[in-house]
């Protein structure tokens, strides 16, 4: 029996590099077991945002008639906390802490706000749904509960992502960053694509009751997994804890930022995320409405086209990684992202013509396409464009446009669905019609942000040469191995 199992675990591990994308990030210091479970907070960020944008949105607007701009804002309340992701990742490169951890504690903050945020939501949805004792409970106590539980859990995602990708990075060789990350989001995206099965199975017979043991679950689900993903990953650096210590100055973000942002082609880079984040942002508040409300969707349907659209952006991220493997330039994987998603638009536009569901899920799918093909070009983009000791920095400030840009273009989706629907023609207009309008839109601006990068030349094809050496004290001389803020090299877990 033993040896059977060894010949199918050799069997798995031969299997694995071949089909699972970026398997080859592993090395025997850091096998792909521990990236693996490492990636697992991805997994949670994603069953959070799929109950988030996708179930949560879709009962309130339609089971429980709050209006589809007041939960588009509450959706995007996290944007809040997306500008501060760049110093977010620079504060966890030169955290001083007593046994040199640097990412742990902030991941473990992000994963207790999002806890907080879980533990609230069922008390607001129960006042906004009257079930039960929440009959007599006044509306605006649900609708501040719901904000407050939306902006907390927010705000974890965005400190356990921005971390969590940081601590991946420390993990692997620099020439790997690129290819660790594509993991991890590879991995939330198949975290979004089951949460969006389970939670379209459990609600198949939808009761507010039902709901609030899916959220309840979720919290708990989230800290025992996050727990399981950062048990023993963190080296523990006595020295880097000490010479931290020590230091008489400690390097400074606007110094670091100044620095990335002198970088050949950085800004226009930012402008070209910021608008195709935007544009593909914008369809997550109204995709599940509008399969409601005009194709006649049940909820546990429209659930189960979050997967659709997460499945879509796991081939784009699987294509991407083949054909960057291979030498392909990030900056045309991105253009081709923005040319893909402009017909997909249309193809959820003309479902409402012909009610064709077909035609809608295929359109979906190829609006997920073209987002993971743009996501993982601007990405690795961004990554191969900055210094060696400026990665961290660099994940941040992708992170940080890319949030900020999606929150708004969910607030500004949902707001301009509700602004078409109160026009005084409003009463000739099909119920399509305000969805139709976000819908066009959302392909004018992917063809500003291929505009945008189309003179934006390729200079992504190798990892440029660290440039920027902060300021330390004589304990830390910038780039030494003691320093705290450079990316080491992979070693074993120091255990005591």
């Amino acid at each position: 029996m033993s040896s059977y199992k060894q010949f199918a675990y050799s069997r798995i591990l031969q299997i694995a590099p071949r089909y699972l994308p970026f398997a080859d990030v592993a090395t025997e210091d850091v096998p792909l077991s521990r990236l693996l479970r490492l990636s697992l907070f991805q997994v949670t960020v994603g069953m959070a945002l799929v109950l988030m944008v996708g179930t949560l949105n879709r009962v309130m607007i339609v089971e429980l008639g709050v209006a589809a701009s007041l939960v588009a804002v509450m959706i995007s309340l996290p944007l809040v906390f997306a500008p501060f992701r760049a110093l977010i990742g620079f504060k966890s490169d030169t955290f001083v802490s007593a046994l040199g951890w640097r990412r742990v504690p902030f991941i473990w903050k992000g994963t207790m706000w999002q806890f907080g945020g879980f533990a609230i939501m069922p008390f607001a949805l129960l006042v906004l749904s009257g079930y039960g004792e929440a009959v007599d409970a006044p509306r605006w106590m649900g609708l501040g509960s719901a904000g407050l539980a939306f902006l907390l859990v927010g705000a974890g995602l965005h400190t356990v992502q921005t971390v969590g990708l940081a601590l991946a990075t420390d993990l692997v060789r620099e020439e790997d960053h690129p290819k660790v990350v594509g993991l991890m989001y590879v991995m939330l995206l198949l975290g979004m694509v089951g949460a969006a099965f389970v939670y379209g199975a459990l609600l198949e017979d939808y009761t507010p009751g039902r709901l609030i043991q899916v959220i309840q679950g979720t919290a708990v689900i989230t800290i025992a997994v996050n727990l399981i993903a950062l048990w023993q990953q963190e080296p523990r650096d006595r020295v880097r804890a000490k010479a931290m210590r020590e230091r008489t100055e400690t390097p400074r973000f606007s110094d670091s930022w100044r620095q990335f942002m002198r970088l050949d082609g950085a800004l226009r880079l930012l402008v070209v995320i910021g608008l195709g984040t935007f544009a593909f942002g914008m369809a997550d508040v109204l995709l599940e409405p509008y399969g409601g409300q005009v194709l006649a969707m049940s909820v546990a349907e429209t659930t189960r086209l979050t997967a659709v659209l997460a499945g879509g952006s796991l081939l784009g991220f699987a294509l991407a990684s083949h054909l960057l493997g291979r030498g392909g330039s990030a900056v045309r994987l991105a253009r081709t992202g923005a040319l893909i998603g402009m017909p997909g638009f249309g193809l959820i536009i003309l479902a409402a013509q012909s009610g064709n569901l077909v035609v809608f899920v295929t359109g979906t799918c190829a609006v997920g396409f073209g987002a993971g093909l743009f996501g993982h070009g601007t990405l690795t983009a961004t990554i191969r464009r900055a210094p060696r000791d400026q990665v961290g920095l660099a994940l941040g400030a992708w992170g940080a446009v890319q949030a900020t840009a999606a929150g708004i273009g969910v607030a500004l989706g949902g707001v301009l669905r509700d602004i078409v629907l109160h026009l005084p023609i409003a009463s000739t207009l099909s119920a399509a019609t305000p969805y139709i309008a976000v819908f066009a839109l959302e392909a004018v601006v992917l063809a500003m942000a291929l505009i945008a990068a189309w003179s934006l030349r390729p200079l992504d094809l190798a990892p440029k040469p660290s440039s920027f050496v902060p300021r330390m004290s004589s304990a830390g001389h910038g780039n030494g191995p003691d320093s705290g803020i450079t990316h080491p090299a992979p070693r074993t877990q120091e255990v005591s």
